[in-house]
């Protein structure tokens, strides 16, 4: 007899996804440019490092709030000691305050509005704990960030939906699609509870067009259910058009503060990915609705954020001048790195979805496939792992309907790792997918041909121990 429970037995985690396994065969030999120079360089990441010297620079010339000092007087044992799990009211201040910054003070947030969390999957989980009960279900537009299915469904049994988006649109919310998604639960007796978006999109690089949100908020309204708008990107939007939040669109509606949808709608932040700090472990939650706000706020028991952490992001967030400057800086340099991306993929015969945001682009290999089927995609994708040595997420991973898309990270290496990336995959497309021409046309009959051979020949030739080498890691 099992004596374990049904979520430790259970596999619904998600992790023996293509999006987690790739990861851990990078982490079996990582690219180094000195130890390990034929290794897996990691593009399946979504970092942030490109802005790491501003913040080294501040915490040298502010060496007091990282030895939690005050006015020269040692602070150790106030922050040692027991904290109330409604967090310290000056670094809530500086949160709200950092994220209408971002948003160019179009909107404002109140503190008390604002429950902190172990990170954004600690607040993804915990709005769905508050929001919807095991065996409701949530609608998600794909393709979407794999690590949904764990954050949404693992522990709460919560079930998702997908709200089915394609290419012909670049991937944009349609009318047809959110119904169709709703329909799609009413015929399994699910009882849709809300839905759940990311803006900026991962993995899309994309910010939400204001129709999208327009449609979201009359969708959700009609049908009396929540709207969760992940908006952990926001600060990541380099080009135009502009990031826009849920919460700026209420405000242009014009939606009253005692109404339903006013008091339905709810944002996820966290500081992960504008300021790339995973590792400090620090998300939130804003909602409208008090309920909710008093119910995550005793959740958030179970993943606080350290007072440590707190004392030294309120001192860091409350430099106007950093924050200021620190933002427009990343900007410039995501907006340099992804075209630098761009341009080596271009080089390689391989295009992109139009992105104006995020950390990664999503890109169109569709034209590499033996074929037009999610066989074909993992081929494509084990060859690009074990044999090129790069390590992105198939699009298979985060749920798209179309086979031949891959999410490619490019803020967590160097430029000039970057650089050796890209001339990797061109080096491969050269080999494997050079066409011979006949009177300037590509004879599709023998790239189809000369496609499925290479692949073939590869898969027979490399067992799995071969494909994963270990040098001086």
């Amino acid at each position: 007899m099992c004596m374990l429970s049904r979520n430790a037995t259970f596999n619904s985690h998600g992790q023996d996804s293509s999006y987690f396994l790739g990861w851990q065969e990078y982490e079996k030999t990582p690219y180094h440019e000195v130890h390990n120079t034929n290794g897996i360089i990691q593009m399946g990441l979504a970092e942030n490092q490109l802005c790491f010297d501003l913040l080294e620079s501040w915490l040298a010339k502010n060496p007091e709030a990282a030895a939690f000092k005050k006015n020269g007087e040692s602070i150790f044992a106030e922050l040692a000691l027991f904290q109330d799990y409604h967090g310290l009211p000056a670094f809530k201040k500086a949160m709200v305050d950092f994220m209408a910054e971002i948003r160019g003070n179009k909107v404002t947030f109140d503190p008390n509005h604002l429950v902190l969390t172990a990170g954004a999957t600690s607040a993804n989980e915990t709005f769905i704990f508050c929001l919807a009960d095991p065996g409701e279900v949530l609608l998600i537009p794909t393709p979407y960030y794999p690590g949904f299915d764990r954050d949404s469904k693992w522990r709460t049994g919560v079930a998702i939906v997908p709200i089915h988006c394609t290419s012909s649109n670049g991937f944009q919310i349609t009318e047809t699609a959110l119904e169709e998604a709703y329909q799609e639960a009413e015929k399994r007796n699910l009882r849709v509870k809300g839905v759940l978006v990311t803006n900026p999109s991962n993995p899309l690089g994309t910010t939400m067009t204001r129709n999208e949100l327009y449609l979201l908020l009359s969708f959700v309204e009609d049908k009396g259910i929540h709207l969760i708008s992940d908006e952990i990107y926001s600060g990541t939007a380099f080009s135009t058009p502009s990031f826009r939040s849920v919460m700026e669109v209420l405000k242009d509606r014009n939606c009253d503060e005692n109404s339903e949808v006013w008091q339905r709608v709810h944002v996820v932040y966290s500081l992960s990915k504008d300021l790339g700090l995973p590792g400090f472990r620090v998300g939130a939650i804003y909602s409208n609705d008090d309920m909710v706000v008093a119910a995550a706020t005793k959740m958030s028991s179970f993943g606080l954020v350290s007072s440590q952490t707190q004392h030294l992001l309120s001192a860091m967030l409350s430099d106007r001048k950093l924050t200021k400057n620190y933002i427009a800086e990343n900007h410039k340099r995501l907006k340099q790195r992804q075209k630098n991306l761009v341009s080596g993929l271009q080089k390689a015969g391989i295009s992109c979805l139009n992105g104006n945001a995020g950390l990664f682009c999503w890109v169109d290999m569709r034209h590499l496939l033996r074929s037009n089927t999610f066989e074909a995609e993992m081929e494509l994708w084990k060859k690009i792992v074990y044999e090129v040595h790069l390590n992105i997420s198939p699009g298979s991973s985060c749920h798209c309907t179309e086979p031949g898309w891959f999410r490619v990270c490019f803020a967590n290496l160097p430029e000039r790792t970057l650089d050796l990336a890209m001339q990797r995959l061109k080096a491969f497309v050269g080999e494997y997918y050079n066409v011979p021409e006949v009177n300037g046309r590509s004879q599709s009959s023998h790239l189809s041909h000369s496609r499925g051979q290479s692949l073939r020949k590869w898969v027979s030739r490399l067992s799995f121990d071969d494909r994963c080498p270990i040098h001086g890691r």
